[in-house]
């Protein structure tokens, strides 16, 4: 004898997204102070926030998405949480493999255009998602690519420009986290996002 009986319903899971613009966002915005000038000698900080932040917060927001079935989330959340724990590395152990300090600033310069070449073409998928998405990576773009050729280059007016727009990018990905939060808790839209698909 069989019985029909209603298969399990899978626990609900909260919108990893306001996580993983938070922990983006704040460690966008303190390296960004280091890289456009404002703050000076303390650029270790960072590398706590890349670890454990930027780095795994933002990678488990990843693991997450992928779990509500949200392909761009799973891949943007991951990837960055993953350039974050890269970083990292680079500063602690990278930085004294290499005595040259021009190919140590071009093989950093290599690493970000790369990461700006994904993030162009993270870029195009964002044109269907929210305008404020759309926004943090256009401008995160701009900033890989900035950051990039001012390392290869060697030319710091470009790198702290590249900072600058650094720090734009960390504001607007606050405020896409701040109104997945806000807009979930009054369940109502109170900080509009634009939705673009």
């Amino acid at each position: 004898m069989t019985t029909n009986q209603p298969a399990a319903t899978p626990p609900a899971v909260a919108d990893p997204g306001p996580l993983g613009l938070a922990a983006f966002a704040l460690s966008t915005f303190v390296l960004s102070l280091y890289n456009a000038g404002v703050l000076e000698g303390g650029k270790p900080v960072v590398v706590g926030l890349a670890l454990f932040y930027g780095g795994l917060a933002q990678l488990l927001a990843g693991m997450w998405e992928f779990r509500t079935g949200n392909t761009f989330g799973a891949l943007a959340f991951s990837s960055y949480g993953a350039f974050w724990l890269a970083w990292a590395a680079w500063f602690v152990w990278g930085t004294n493999q290499v005595a040259d300090t021009t190919q140590n600033e071009q093989a950093i310069g290599i690493f970000l255009i790369a990461w700006g070449l994904f993030t162009a073409y993270m870029t195009v998928a964002a044109t269907r998602t929210t305008t404020v998405i759309l926004t943090v990576f256009a401008l995160l773009t701009t900033t890989f690519f900035l950051l990039g050729i001012g390392d290869f280059a060697g030319n710091a007016t470009i790198a702290k420009l590249g900072g600058f727009v650094g720090l734009a990018t960390a504001l607007a990905a606050w405020y896409g986290s701040c109104a997945g939060v806000v807009n979930s808790t009054f369940r109502k839209t109170v900080l509009p996002v634009g939705p673009r698909s």
